[in-house]
This record gives structure tokens, C-alpha cells and sequence, in this order.
């Protein structure tokens, strides 16, 4: 090994021991930390599951490198710097990349037969020796920083660990088997079009009706579900977890979550977003926030390289292996590089409250195995920008306090959101993540838990978005939203049998209404329209084909399909904080008129180009400093 210029020495039985010095002491007598720094953070060691390094290194009394060179010196090992001297690509043939993750550690240099692996816990590489033996073949140590290693786990194995990243999901769960463009269904779009055409030219007013019906169909779906949601919200007991509903913080010690950032094209954000991050309750020292980039995204790279980051949040960038570039491909790549034992999701503009992790993590130390998910409250804090905020924030406070609280106390699946997502890593990794190719990879990996008999349970503690507040952003916004629907209602029912048996019939039809009717009732919102032409005096087809009697009977129903919506937003909104917006839900009906242009937006979309992904700007409105919202206060 002299021909490196490096003494390399294997672990013996007495570095091994019990006797092994340890690395707090190394610390304090090597002058980096002083012995009241030791005991407080080795006091702090009884209820963090954090090791001593980790936690100075949270408390700004250390560095990574420190850390590094006492467990060289621990170990009597070699520290290298693996930004000075990385890797050949070569060595990537020597471990594999999934390996390389599960033990933290990255193949450095072949000597001979022996290869030097560089790690982060030396005091585990027995680990690493005994799943990795090969014939022939030995293994040695040498100290490098966490970070540099996972650095170069991306540099060697990136492009492997993307492609992996794009088809986890198995392929019949997932939607990647679908072309891109497709002359199939192409031909099918043209086809309904043609044939719907030709009977509105043959037999306008039977045509006009057929879909009248087909529509007032999906709507006793849609006024039915929500009709029983706002009566299981409104007399039953919520299943929104409180904090009288959880026990007092476990014995054992406090697990490590990591939360998954995906961010693409943010200029503004970043340091807003830390600045809210940060007012976190939770030690810092179990917190392991990865900012997910892609590759090429030189705006936000250069955005987050002028922002100072603390020692808990990590960078990571996507590799472009392929077309594919979506927020799901994003999260599963980084998900194979996070630490921790509970998986969050946070959007770039979310500002949640300060002690969410702290409830979530104490909702999961005491709730039954089967519970895989944890979806917290979404809300808006940009409501007054605009008529369209006023109106999605209504929208978001009825479907969030009413409509999702009601349809959980009913047993149905839970469609997740987007964020404020967190779940067990175990049942998430088993489940392999999310579906790269779906554009809504939340809603799919709701039914996905559900199909695999897990469940996902509401909590109150709210995280507060950025309204899209201009009408075409909206769009753009909602049509992607709907496209995902639509593809994930395709998903599951290939096989419909197979489905009913995995979540029984009642949860089947909710399915359906949840995701098939609700894309129906935009793309049918123009023949409710027709309604109007009574208003005008002029005759109404459904009139000449079923008579007055059935005209009013349907023009009565959609009257009372608006009103159970505005009652529900009327609810939604009766509380202190969203109190202002009430006269502003009568209106309503008027902004959904935005949803029926992003519904055949998505329509268009979902024939031509399912897997593109429309981007929503974040960054144009600034959140205000968001604290506890009075726990005890059940939500409206």
C-alpha cells in the first residue's frame, strides 16, 4: 500500500472492543468541544436517536470533518477526502449501488484483491464485510464524511439509481407501459369524436339527452358521496387526530425524519423556505431535509448556492437519465438516500407549522402497524391576493374540513395531496415509492395503500400553500391535477375484479366517484350550461325528448348540487380564520367555470402527451410567520 503514500491498518479484536476510546472523549481532548458541550449532547442522547457527532454538528459546535477525522483516529483508520481524490468510475463495478446505500459507504481504490471502502461508520463495517463476501475478495475501511459520500454514490451509480427511479412501481400498478403519443389512443379520441359528431347532426336532441343523462349520473355519483361526507363531518366524530387523541411522547428515543423537497425552476423560493423550516421544533439533530434538484436546473442551483445551509438539509440532484423529468421520479431517486425512519414531503412554498414533525412522530409511536400514512390539513395564506384565491382557498378549507374528513369517517380511500405527506419508510419502500410516469403520483398512492391493505390516517396540523391566484396558472395547475385522475382511475381498473376484492365494493364505487366523476362533471359542466337557455325563452332539447316534467326534475337536482357545494364551503369557512370568505362562496359556481377549460385542457393532454407535466410558479406570494394554531381548537 506504500505505493499511495497511505498507511491503511485493519481493525483488530482490542479496536473493536469495548476498550475503543470514545469519540466524545476524543473531541473534548483533542480541543474541538469542551466537556460541558460533551455532557449536554450526550444527555441529549437519551431520548435522539442521533448519533454524538450528528448531534454537535446540529448544535454548530462541530463540523462534518471533525467528526470524520475523531472516528479515523477512534478506529486508527485513514481519513480521505473524496472531493480531493474521488473514485475512479471503474470502482462502481466492485459494490452495487443499492448496497453502497443500505451501508453509507462507496468503493474508494482496488489494491490487489482488496478494496478500499470509504465509510462514515466505521464501527459497522463488520456489517458491511459480512453481506458483501466474496471469494477472493477482502474489504478494508478508510473514513470519509457522509456527505461526500453520498456524493459520489450519485457521481458513480446516478444514472443507474435514475433509471431505477422512473420504474419502481411494478408495471401493473404503474401507467410507464403507456406510450407517450399514442396512435391507439389517438385513434379511440377520434373515433368518440367522429361517431358524437355524427349523432349530433342525425339525432341532435336523443344525443343531447344520452349525455344530459350520462352526466346526471356522475352527479347523483359526485352530490352522493358528498352529501354523506359533510353528514359524517357534521354529526359523526372526525377522524382528524387531535392532541387530546395522542398519548404522551414515548420512552423510547425520538426517530430521524427525513422530508423530501422536489423543487424545479425556483428562483425566489429558497431562502424563504429555510427560514420557515427552520422555525421547526423538532431537534434539529433528527431532521434531514433533502432539497431534491434536477439535473440542469442551473436557476435553482445557483439560488441555492448563494443561500447559507444549515447542517440538517441536504442537497440532492437528480441525474437525467431519459425523457422522463417529474416531481415522482424526483422523490423516489431521493429516497434512496435518506436516513431517516419516518419519509415526508414538502412542496418549495409550504410553510408548516412549527411542531408538526413533533405530532407526527408521536402519532406514529403509538398507532397500529397498518397505519402507512400520516396526511396533514392544506390551507392558503395568500386568500385576499385575488377573487381566485379567495375561491381556492374556499375550495381547498371544504374539501380539507369537510369532504376528506367526512369520506375517511365513511371508510373510504383517502386520495392523498401532494404534501404534508408522511409515512412509515419500511411500508413506503415495500409499496417501492411512487409512480414516476403518473402526474398525480399522490391521489395513485393512496388507492395503492389502500389496494395493499394499509391505511392512511387525517391529522389537524396545517401547512400553509401559495394560492395560484391567476387564471391561467390555475389552469394549467387544476388540468394536471385532472389528468392525474383520469390516468389513475385507468390504472386501477384494468383489472375492476381484482380491485373490488382488494377494497371491497363500497371503496370501489368511491373510487369511481372520486376520480372517473369527478373528471366527468368538468367535461360535462357545458351541457349543464344548456339549463340557461330556459332563461332566454328558447326550447330546451331535454324538453322535447322527455318533456317539461323531466326538465324540471333535472334543473331542480343540479340547483341542489350547487347548493349542497356552497353549503359545504359555508361550513368549510364558518370558522375565525377563514371567516372573511364567506360572501365569497356563493360565487363558486362561477370560478369552476376555470375547472371545465383545465379539464379539457387535461383531456387534450391525457391523449397526446399523459406523461407532461404542466409546472406551477411558486414564489409570487410570501407566507407569514406561522406558529402553533390553537391545538385545542377543533377544526370548523
Amino acid at each position: 500500500m506504500s505505493n499511495l503514500g497511505l498507511e491503511f491498518l485493519a481493525p483488530t479484536p482490542a479496536r473493536t472492543s469495548e476498550n475503543r476510546v470514545p469519540i466524545g472523549r476524543i473531541l473534548v481532548d483533542t480541543g474541538v468541544i469542551q466537556q460541558q458541550h460533551l455532557e449536554h449532547a450526550l444527555a441529549e442522547q437519551r431520548y435522539c436517536d442521533a448519533p454524538l457527532g450528528e448531534l454537535l454538528i446540529a448544535r454548530h459546535l462541530i463540523t462534518e470533518n471533525d467528526v470524520a477525522q475523531a472516528l479515523a483516529a477512534q478506529h486508527h483508520l485513514q481519513l480521505v477526502d473524496l472531493t480531493q481524490t474521488p473514485p475512479k468510475p471503474d470502482m462502481s463495478s466492485h459494490l452495487t449501488a443499492l448496497d453502497c446505500l443500505k451501508f453509507s459507504v462507496v468503493p474508494w481504490r482496488k489494491l490487489g484483491k482488496t478494496i478500499l471502502v470509504a465509510t462514515d461508520q466505521p464501527d459497522r463495517f463488520s456489517d458491511v464485510v459480512d453481506s458483501l463476501a466474496r471469494i477472493g475478495i477482502s474489504y478494508l475501511p478508510v473514513v470519509a464524511t457522509k456527505t461526500q459520500i453520498k456524493h459520489q454514490i450519485s457521481t458513480l451509480y446516478g444514472q443507474e439509481l435514475a433509471r431505477r427511479a422512473a420504474s419502481r412501481v411494478a408495471s401493473d400498478e404503474s401507467c410507464r407501459s403507456w406510450q407517450g403519443r399514442s396512435y391507439r389512443r389517438s385513434g379511440w379520441a377520434l373515433l368518440t369524436a367522429v361517431i358524437l359528431a355524427s349523432l349530433s347532426v342525425s339525432q341532435p336532441a336523443w344525443t343531447f339527452t344520452v349525455l344530459i343523462l350520462g352526466a346526471l349520473l356522475t352527479s347523483i355519483m359526485t352530490v352522493t358521496l358528498r352529501s354523506l361526507a359533510f353528514f359524517a363531518k357534521t354529526f359523526l366524530s372526525t377522524p382528524l387526530q387531535k392532541p387530546s387523541q395522542l398519548c404522551h411522547r414515548s420512552a423510547t428515543r425520538l426517530p430521524k425524519v427525513s422530508v423530501l423537497v422536489p423543487l424545479l425552476h425556483e428562483e425566489e423560493i429558497a431562502t424563504a423556505l429555510i427560514a420557515r423550516l427552520s422555525r421547526l421544533n423538532y431537534p434539529k439533530a433528527l431532521l434531514q431535509i433533502v432539497l431534491v434538484l434536477e439535473e440542469g436546473d442551473t436557476m435553482t442551483r445557483d439560488t441555492i448556492a448563494r443561500t447559507a445551509l444549515p447542517s440538517w438539509f441536504e442537497v440532492i440532484e437528480v441525474p437525467q437519465a431519459g425523457p422522463l423529468r417529474t416531481k415522482p421520479r424526483a422523490l423516489n431517486y431521493a429516497l434512496d438516500f435518506c436516513s431517516g425512519s419516518i419519509i415526508g414531503v414538502w412542496d418549495a412554498e409550504d410553510a408548516p407549522e412549527t411542531d408538526q414533525i413533533d405530532r407526527i412522530v408521536e402519532y406514529f409511536a403509538q398507532a397500529p402497524d397498518d397505519v402507512a400514512c400520516v396526511q396533514g390539513v392544506l390551507d392558503y395564506y395568500n386568500a385576499r391576493t385575488s377573487w381566485i384565491s379567495r375561491c381556492f382557498t374556499i375550495e381547498y378549507a371544504s374539501w380539507w374540513r369537510v369532504v376528506l374528513p367526512g369520506i375517511a369517517r365513511l371508510g373510504m380511500i383517502i386520495p392523498l395531496g401532494g404534501t404534508t405527506l408522511f409515512f412509515r419508510r419500511d411500508i413506503l419502500e415495500r409499496l417501492c415509492g411512487w409512480d414516476a410516469h403518473n402526474v398525480t403520483e399522490d391521489a395513485d398512492l393512496g388507492v395503492r395503500l389502500a389496494r395493499h391493505g394499509f391505511k392512511t390516517v387525517l391529522m389537524s396540523t396545517v401547512t400553509y400553500e401559495e394560492a395560484n391566484f391567476r387564471a391561467w396558472p390555475w389552469i394549467k395547475q387544476r388540468s394536471r391535477w385532472l389528468k392525474g385522475f383520469l390516468i389513475t382511475w385507468c390504472v386501477h381498473m384494468r383489472h375492476p375484479r381484482r380491485l373490488i376484492k382488494e377494497v371491497g365494493v363500497i371503496r370501489f364505487i368511491g373510487i369511481q366517484t372520486l376520480f372517473f366523476a369527478t373528471f366527468s362533471q368538468f367535461i360535462a359542466a357545458p351541457l349543464l350550461w344548456s339549463f340557461c337557455l330556459t332563461f332566454a325563452g328558447m326550447a330546451h332539447p331535454i324538453e322535447t325528448t322527455l318533456g317539461t316534467g323531466a326538465l324540471m326534475g333535472l334543473f331542480s337536482f343540479f340547483v341542489f348540487a350547487e347548493f349542497l357545494n356552497i353549503s359545504i364551503a359555508l361550513k368549510a369557512v364558518s370558522g375565525t380564520e377563514h371567516r372573511h370568505l364567506l360572501p365569497w362562496a356563493i360565487t363558486l359556481p362561477i370560478y369552476f367555470i376555470l375547472g371545465t377549460f383545465a379539464a379539457y385542457k387535461a383531456l387534450y393532454e391525457f391523449v397526446l402527451m399523459p406523461f407532461y407535466w404542466d409546472k406551477t410558479q411558486h414564489g409570487l406570494s410570501q407566507p407569514p410567520c406561522v406558529s402553533r394554531q390553537k391545538p385545542s381548537t377543533p377544526l370548523p
